[in-house]
């Protein structure tokens, strides 16, 4: 059985991918992934979202670079995008949903 942390956990990384993939350029600072997460009721830290970020690029949905005075950014990858348009599935994030 997955603890309510977990389940919240494999959903923030969903919108993550979700918010990513409806940016033109696949692309946003981990201050607006802050911002997309608040948005959905995840109000998470930094540290928490960087760990995230990290997890997410470690399973090849998402690339990450630093680009400098602590700002990190995200740019979701084809693998991301399978995620998010149901062709494949991650471990440790949210399937979406048909349709959605």
């Amino acid at each position: 059985m997955t603890d309510f942390n977990d389940f919240v956990t494999i959903d923030a990384r969903l919108v993550i991918l979700r918010a990513l993939a409806e940016q033109p350029d696949g692309r946003l600072n981990d201050s607006l992934v802050a911002d997309v997460l608040d948005s959905y009721g995840h109000h998470r830290s930094r540290d928490w979202i960087r760990q995230q970020l990290r997890y997410l690029a470690d399973i090849g949905a998402v690339k990450n670079t630093d680009v400098g005075n602590g700002i990190v950014v995200a740019m979701i990858t084809r693998l991301g995008v399978d995620h998010v348009e149901r062709r494949t599935q991650l471990e440790g994030v949210k399937r979406p949903s048909i349709g959605a």
